[in-house]
C-alpha cells in the first residue's frame, strides 16, 4: 500500500477518534465506536492502532510535540521577552481557532498522557519557562520563581480556552488573544 494512502487512512482514523473522544470521553469511546463513524471493520481499525489507548497516545503525542514546536518557532521571530510571549499567546489563540476539537483533545487527556513522554521532550510548559527565565535572567522580567509565572501564564491562557470549551465564552479565542497577552504580561511583569 502507498505511504500517502496509509497516511490518509491514519489522519481519518484520528480525526473521528478526536471528535468522538472530545464529545464522549475517552472513557466512553470504544473502537467500534471509531470504525462506525469512519464506516469501516474494527479490524482495519486495529492494523493501524493495535488498541484505543494507543490511538489516544500516538495522537497525543505527535500533535502535542508539533505544538510545542510551533510556540518555539513564533518565539524565535521575536526579540524581546514581552514579545515572545506575546507570539505563544496567539499562537495559542490561532491554534485553538484552526482547530477547536483537537486543542481541547490536547487538554483533556493531558494529565493521563504526560508521563508518558521521554524526559527530554520539549513541552509547551517547557517552552514558555524557557522565555520567561531568559526575560528574568536578561532583567526583561523581575526576579521571581519561573515556574510561579508560568503557571500564571497558562492560567490565563488555557482557562479561558477551557470555558470556551465548555461553552461559557462563544468568542473565537483570536478575538480575545490581545486581552490574554495583556493580562499574562501584568501577571509575570508585577512582582
Amino acid at each position: 500500500m502507498p505511504r500517502h494512502r496509509f497516511t490518509n487512512t491514519r489522519d481519518r482514523i484520528e480525526t473521528a477518534a478526536v471528535h468522538l473522544f472530545v464529545d464522549k470521553g475517552v472513557a466512553d469511546t470504544t473502537v467500534r465506536d471509531i470504525a462506525r463513524a469512519l464506516e469501516m471493520s474494527e479490524g482495519a481499525l486495529y492494523r493501524h492502532f493495535p488498541s484505543k489507548e494507543q490511538l489516544v497516545w500516538q495522537v497525543f503525542e505527535r500533535h502535542y510535540i508539533e505544538f510545542t514546536g510551533r510556540l518555539l518557532k513564533l518565539a524565535e521571530t521575536e526579540s524581546s521577552t514581552r514579545g515572545k510571549l506575546a507570539a505563544m499567546i496567539r499562537g495559542f489563540c490561532r491554534a485553538y481557532d484552526e482547530n477547536p476539537r483537537l486543542f481541547r483533545f490536547l487538554l483533556f487527556v493531558q494529565h493521563d498522557q504526560l508521563g508518558k513522554l521521554a524526559p527530554d521532550t520539549p513541552t509547551p510548559v517547557e517552552a514558555v519557562r524557557m522565555v520567561i527565565g531568559s526575560g528574568i535572567a536578561s532583567g526583561e522580567l523581575p526576579p521571581q520563581n519561573a515556574d510561579l509565572a508560568t503557571s500564571l501564564v497558562f492560567g490565563v491562557v488555557l482557562q479561558p480556552v477551557q470555558f470556551a470549551a465548555y461553552g461559557r465564552l462563544t468568542a473565537d479565542m483570536g478575538s480575545v488573544s490581545e486581552r490574554l497577552v495583556a493580562a499574562a504580561w501584568a501577571a509575570v511583569s508585577t512582582v
